[in-house]
This record gives structure tokens, C-alpha cells and sequence, in this order.
């Protein structure tokens, strides 16, 4: 990172960094799974320079959280966004948001009644109960199954009863911020027809990267986030 501000802090408890200058503008961003808010820096390193700063924070057991006895579900995760949200609400004027998978779909739970001014999604689920019947699929498991036992652990995670519950019960059905998304059209936790669905009812410019998976872990798909992310910021 170019000699850009970094302030390491703990927001009741949540371990974060404050990335760049004072500023009135501020990008929550909020990673996926497997990463960490040092993922942030190549985004924050965009952001700045555009006279905005960011706050990036480990979601539960993630990065320096890692090793402690909070699970990373649909409640401590809504739970410690609006922790971070009400800290950032006292200190800046303009809120935006970026969004990574699992964060995106955190985010349209927990923000979806605050007054963000535009949000970017990254490779977003916005359809929770979609990707836990693929997981069904993936692993030859029931509903009844899941019932019964409560919680089963496959290789991709852990579905739980109650958490599949939860989502079939709270669909996502408002989002009245301006948003942006890129995602693969060889996304194989969403399809594109829940992507495209989502774009039409809340107004969302779409951005496909053709052959592209999940996690935009080849070069070409590094460089084209990147290019996006230099147009949308």
C-alpha cells in the first residue's frame, strides 16, 4: 500500500482497519468467505485515490477471529455489521458499501433500511436458500435429513437446520440502493437468472465476465475486477 493511512482499531471487539485520509466519504467494505479485511488494500488503494476511505473488518471466524468460539452465520454476521454500521453512521457523512459473496449477502440483510449512497457487489449471493439446495445436490443430502440432524458438515460448510430456516424466511425483498455488480457467468453458487432477476426488480447495472467462476482467481479475471472497480468506485 502507497503510504496511505492505516489505522488498525477493535470495534466492540470486531478487529478493523480504517484505510486512507480523512474524509467525509466511506466505502463499508465487507469480504467473503475464507478472506480476511486485509483483502481490502488493492479496493482501499482504488477508493482513496477517488477521496474516499474505507473500513474493512473481519467477519466471525475470520482473520484475527479465526480462533475464537463465534460461528460465521446469518445472525452474528448481520449482528456485526449493524455494529460497524452504527460506528460509521457517527463519524461520516456519505455511506457506500462494497460487498463480497457471503458479504454481499449479509449486507442486503443488515443495510437494506440505511441511507447508503451506492453499493458494489462482487460475485454476490443474494439468494441463500438457492445455494444450500445446490449444497443438498452437491452432497446427496435432504431436507429431512438436515431436519434431523440439526447440522451436517460437508466440504464446502456446514448447513444448519435452523440457518436454512432463517433464509427461507427472510428473502431478500427491499434494496433501494444504487448498485453495481460483476460477477462470472460460470458462477456455480448463484445462476444468472437469480443475478439477472435481482438487477430487474432493484435497478442493479450488471457486469459479466464470460467464463469466469465464483472467485476471480485467474489473471483476467484480476485485471477486468480491477479495470471495474476503477470505473465504479
Amino acid at each position: 500500500m502507497n503510504n496511505y493511512n492505516q489505522i488498525k482499531t477493535e470495534i466492540k471487539g470486531i478487529p478493523a482497519i480504517i484505510w486512507g485520509s480523512n474524509s467525509a466519504k466511506i466505502y463499508i467494505y465487507v469480504h467473503g468467505k475464507m478472506s480476511n479485511k486485509e483483502s481490502a488494500e488493492r479496493f482501499a488503494e482504488t477508493a482513496i485515490q477517488k477521496g474516499y476511505q474505507v473500513i474493512s473488518f473481519d467477519l466471525p471466524e475470520h482473520g484475527e477471529r479465526a480462533d475464537i468460539n463465534y460461528k460465521c452465520n446469518v445472525w452474528n454476521g448481520v449482528n456485526d455489521l449493524k455494529v460497524i454500521e452504527e460506528y460509521v453512521q457517527k463519524r461520516w457523512s456519505e455511506i457506500y458499501l462494497f460487498g463480497c459473496s457471503l458479504g454481499a449477502y449479509f449486507s442486503l440483510l443488515a443495510y437494506q433500511d440505511i441511507p447508503l449512497k451506492k453499493c458494489l457487489f462482487q460475485s454476490p449471493i443474494l439468494d441463500m436458500e438457492y445455494l444450500i439446495n445446490k449444497m443438498f445436490t452437491w452432497f446427496n443430502i435432504t431436507e429431512d435429513e438436515l431436519e434431523k440432524k440439526r447440522e451436517i458438515i460437508t466440504a464446502v460448510d456446514t448447513l444448519s437446520w435452523d440457518y436454512y430456516c432463517y433464509v427461507k424466511k427472510h428473502k431478500i425483498k427491499k434494496w433501494d440502493v444504487p448498485t453495481r455488480i460483476i460477477f462470472g457467468t460460470n458462477d456455480n453458487f448463484q445462476s444468472q437468472e437469480i443475478i439477472n432477476k435481482f438487477a430487474n426488480e432493484y435497478y442493479s447495472v450488471l457486469t459479466a465476465l464470460n467464463g469466469c467462476e465464483h472467485y476471480f482467481n485467474t489473471e483476467e479475471s484480476s485485471i477486468s475486477l480491477e479495470k471495474w472497480l476503477k470505473e465504479n468506485i
